[in-house]
């Protein structure tokens, strides 16, 4: 048979069975459309990065620093300006804001720009083009979400600290910031020139200090850009610049959680935005304070980070992706099992007239193909299509617009691998129709006699290789690493095995367990599980496994989102004070308790930094090699704190307590230089690589203070409480400079708003957070967040429905047989389905169930090794998602299989 003849062949005799096998296929389509709809918007997103990585940065390069740049980077400044580059100052901080006419207050994020920002991008604001008068007028432009909660208006007046400013317009556009920053705090943009008389940055105060600068063309190139960013680095700390330059050299990771030489979040959630208070007759111990750390960035690091961000995001929908791909493989091969089964009589017709087993297996085999091309294509259309819904649903979360566009390598990629997963699923029982003898067109016998499938089959066990292999490189281009795609891929394999193992006991109790005083249709549907040719270990396969990797998909995003879910619950009061100076802490006190509101926690805190570990300095210790320390641990500035006794947020895990007073007191009247005793956070200690009994020297503003490890603690940094990385015996810093996080309870509503109000006028410089306020602004977070996750959880259920539908097809010839013997004999249609009932019961139970256990297992891995998350099982919602999968398949148990009790017994005798 010609080439030309057995393609022809193939198109006739897919007549029959295209509507079959399109419901096959609609599986892939799912898979492909998740695959495309991922990469696509991924790759969109990079390249959006890279186009607008000048915008993002506002010019192109950055000197940062999170204090007051020091004299060498003002000398610096100086000289490029004379050298006609030009530069811009932005600085950023958190500060009250009191609206004049209603005398509402809200924690805003104030943004001090200077002439020129940004030099790339524009910043939108309405009404149009005003933007212009920013530096000529004591103007402020505000996000719209500030004039609703102050209840304010454009034209009205806006205090910041000391200064009275009027509300020029509303923002709209701004380059570099993502949507979601203006829930998280209000943004405020005003000029620089009138920091000053705001009062609000006083000496220590803590606040992000950015200068961007615009390079001539020939230096604007990345490798140029690169240059001048080294010959920055080294003209402002020549030893900080040859450290980090030995440090690339060795390949070894400079940057931290936070970015590049900065640290994760900070070390309470109350004053992640607080100023580092010093009083100003603490001047004279700054001649040995620690340098201020200068960070100079460019556009391609900015790129960089960005992308890594996304290449995080993407982390979750890789999962989607994969678990796509796996169901559309299951439905293939359920799919191809049921049609190959209503082929027997064809294959045997066309066995007699000549045709060989090759050219037979080759016919099904493009059959296959085509259709899986089909799948691949309407999948590829429908990513496209999904692709242009995902920017609506996580815009929010991205500080670019993106710019939707084709993009080749995902189309490509989606569609060649539909091909390939469907082919390689569906080859493993498309591999039977060789056996089938010539015989069976006069000679029918039960399918899997007609269909013998032998283990030791050299062409079957290359396609299982295949097969396998397969599935282990599509997980591992996935997930992006080698070691934990392999891990993945066993924990795959260990769930097959599972539910083969569970099928295998469910057909020796259908066997044992069957009474005759059970009524006959479910003693019928008992024993189907268990009769010649059954299909139990197929079906429950196909189910469980596409009831385990929904339900690890609903776990992981469940788990996800309580993570993102931070309550303020277990907080001991409602109304948090921070940057309370050490000479405002008493007038405060006072002025809260003069109302009846009593202050239930006021908590010092003292910055520092690291200057040695067990006597080694930093230099000693970042030039190690041998140690892996983070190196975001050694150079952060640390905000701790002082006390007694340990909080209800902490645990001690390791070491003791502090002794109580008297008993340190003795001991320093003993040994006056013995270090003080300090309690470690565990995971900081591990990043430190320090443990019991290591020294650790600070340097607490000018004053080296040593210490020892006496204890670790585990910490909930979800309360909003002062928590802390590093906690002091009291007598360790009870003299030096510090400031104060306060916490008071004030009955909600008019109350909060009017001491808020008089602690803004009397005290500018402090901060007050509304905790209630912080629940509703995280849930606004966490709606968002939500909306994102789900429409990508119910996406993937939606792709287990065809599988559901190809599994349960696959026993349907078996049915219908049985359903015509069971009508021959005089049951009714009602019987008949009740009988079909128990069966798809028995095997929705199992399958739903076997899945649940083995999601657990999976979603409790993917949390841990993947997401570096404790996992926190969401038992209700997967058992509702369990008994939905039960529902669902015997739903489409009885919608299948509707002719077999519907049809009459020689209408059935004919079909079979």
């Amino acid at each position: 048979m010609t080439t030309q003849a057995l393609l022809r062949l193939a198109w006739r005799e897919s007549r029959t069975a295209r509507r079959r096998l399109a419901l096959y296929m609609s599986s892939i389509a799912f898979g492909v459309a998740a695959l495309v709809a991922i990469d696509s918007f991924a790759g969109n997103v990079t390249r959006s990065i890279r186009e607008q990585s000048r915008t993002l940065l506002g010019g192109d390069m950055a000197l940062q620093a999170r204090a007051a740049f020091p004299a060498v980077v003002d000398t610096l400044l100086d000289s490029l300006r004379a050298d006609k580059i030009a530069t811009s100052r932005v600085t950023t901080f958190a500060s009250m804001a009191l609206a004049e006419p209603s005398g509402g207050t809200r924690l805003v994020q104030v943004r001090a720009v200077s002439p020129g920002y940004p030099f790339y991008g524009e910043i939108e604001t309405v009404p149009a083009n005003a933007w212009s008068r920013v530096h000529d007028e004591s103007i402020v432009f505000v996000d719209p979400s500030l004039l609703v909660a102050l209840d304010a208006a454009v034209g009205d007046s806006l205090r910041l600290g000391q200064k009275l400013f009027l509300i020029a317009g509303t923002l709209g556009n701004v380059p570099g910031d993502a949507g979601i920053t203006a829930v998280i705090g209000p943004r405020v943009y005003v000029s620089d020139k009138w920091l000053d008389a705001t009062a609000l940055l006083k000496f220590g105060s803590r606040a992000e200090y950015d200068v961007v600068l615009k390079l001539p063309a020939s230096l604007a190139t990345p490798a140029a850009a690169k240059t001048v960013a080294r010959d920055l680095r080294r003209r402002i700390d020549p030893k900080a610049a040859a450290l980090q330059e030995a440090q690339e050299a060795r390949g070894e990771e400079r940057r931290g959680p936070g970015g590049d030489d900065e640290p994760p979040p900070a070390d309470t959630a109350a004053t992640r935005s607080a100023t580092a208070p010093a009083p100003d007759s603490a001047s004279g111990l700054l001649s040995g304070a620690a340098r201020t750390r200068v960070r100079v960035r460019t556009v391609a690091d900015t790129e960089r980070d960005f992308t890594e961000s996304v290449a995080r995001l993407a982390d979750f929908l890789s999962i989607i992706g994969l678990i796509a791909l796996l169901l559309g493989g299951i439905g293939v091969a359920s799919g191809v099992n049921a049609f190959v089964s209503a082929k027997i009589d064809t294959v045997a017709v066309l066995r007699c007239l000549g045709a060989t087993s090759r050219q037979v297996l080759t016919l099904y085999v493009v059959q296959s193909a085509a259709m899986g091309l089909v799948g691949a294509i309407a999948g590829t259309v429908l990513g496209v299509a999904v692709q242009f819904l995902l920017p609506g649903v996580v815009s929010d979360f991205l500080p670019i617009d993106v710019e939707l566009a084709l993009e080749p390598r995902p189309l490509i990629l989606g569609l060649a691998t539909g091909v390939w997963v469907s082919l390689v699923f569906a080859m493993r029982p498309l591999l039977a129709l060789r056996r089938v003898s010539p015989l069976q067109a006069i000679r029918r016998e039960m399918d899997n006699t007609a269909l013998p499938r032998e283990w030791n089959d050299p062409a079957r066990l290359t396609v299982d290789a295949l097969l396998v292999g397969s599935i282990i490189g599509i997980v591992v281009s996935r997930i992006g690493d080698v070691r934990q795609g392999l891990y993945i891929s066993a924990a795959i394999g260990g769930a097959v095995l599972v539910l083969w193992i569970a099928a295998t006991l469910l057909i020796a109790a259908a066997r044992r367990s069957t009474r005759p005083s059970w009524p006959f249709e479910l003693r019928q549907g008992i024993a189907n599980l268990h009769r010649p040719a059954n299909q139990t270990r197929a079906v429950t396969l196909a189910l469980g496994f596409g009831a385990f990797l929904l339900s690890t998909v609903y776990l992981v995003q469940a788990n996800l989102l309580s993570r993102v879910q931070t309550t303020s619950a277990g907080s001991a009061g409602n109304l948090l004070f921070f940057d309370v100076q050490d000479d405002q802490a008493a007038p405060l006190d006072s002025l809260l308790r003069a109302r009846q509101h009593p202050i239930v926690q006021q908590t010092p805190i003292v910055t520092m930094r690291i200057d040695a570990l067990n006597g080694r300095n930093m230099s000693s210790l970042m030039a190690d090699s041998s140690t892996r320390r983070a190196g975001w641990a050694l150079r952060r500035e640390y905000r701790s704190t002082y006390r007694d006794s340990i909080v209800g947020s902490e645990t001690l895990v390791a070491g003791r307590w502090f002794a109580d007073s008297a008993t340190r007191a003795k001991a320093r009247a003993a040994n006056p230089d013995a270090p003080f005793e300090v309690s470690f956070e565990r995971d900081l200690a591990a990043d430190l690589g320090v443990t019991l009994g290591d020294t650790v020297t600070w340097n607490v503003q000018g004053v080296p203070v040593t210490t020892i490890v006496t204890s670790l603690r585990t910490v909930n940094w979800a309360r909003f409480e002062a928590n802390f990385f590093v906690v002091f015996a009291p007598e360790a810093l009870r003299r030096a400079p510090q400031q104060f996080v306060v916490v008071a309870n004030v009955p909600a509503g008019p109350a909060i708003a009017a001491v808020q109000r008089d602690i803004v006028r009397r005290f500018p410089n402090v901060s007050s957070v509304d905790l209630t306020l912080v629940r509703q602004t995280i849930g606004a977070i966490v709606d968002k967040v939500t909306l994102a996750i789900r429409f990508l959880g119910l996406f993937s259920l939606a792709m287990g429905i065809p599988v559901l539908f190809s599994a349960v097809a696959a026993t349907r010839r078996a049915r219908l047989r049985e359903g015509v013997l069971l009508r021959t004999l005089g049951a009714s249609r009602a019987q008949v389905a009740r009988v079909l009932l128990a069966e798809y019961g028995a095997l929705g139970a199992l399958g739903a169930l076997t899945g649940m256990v083995l999601a657990f297992a999976g979603a409790w891995g993917l949390t841990r090794f993947v997401f570096k998350d404790p996992f926190d099982p969401a038992v209700g919602p997967t058992f509702v998602i369990a008994v939905g999968m039960l529902l669902l398949t015997m739903a489409i148990g009885l919608l299948t299989s509707r002719d077999v009790y519907k049809a009459t017994p020689m209408a059935a005798i004919r079909e079979a």
